[in-house]
């Protein structure tokens, strides 16, 4: 299993990123069928190597960061977004 600090120190090293939250929801997730696969997270990472890249690209950069955790430790992530350019006008 994986914890909510490991995910965020990945994403702040791996993307550079200069904000990033985590909210662990594996709770909500009580009997759900695969939740014994591993947690579900909501990820919010603010970063410069966001610039001009699509939704989908961004992403996909956060998908990869965390490759190696998604095969087994992380169920399901929701993805939030930004450069710090969007994140100040928020």
């Amino acid at each position: 299993m994986i914890n909510s600090n490991e995910i965020k120190s990945i994403l702040t090293e791996k993307l550079n990123a200069e904000y990033v939250a985590v909210v662990d929801d594996s709770a909500l997730h009580a009997g759900h069928q695969a939740s014994g696969a591993g947690g579900h997270f909501s990820v919010v990472v603010v970063s410069d190597v966001f610039a001009d890249q699509s939704l989908v690209q961004c992403h996909r950069l956060v998908n990869d960061a965390l490759k190696d955790e998604l095969k087994e430790k992380i169920h399901a992530l929701a993805i939030k977004t930004f450069t710090p350019e969007q994140w100040q006008e928020k």
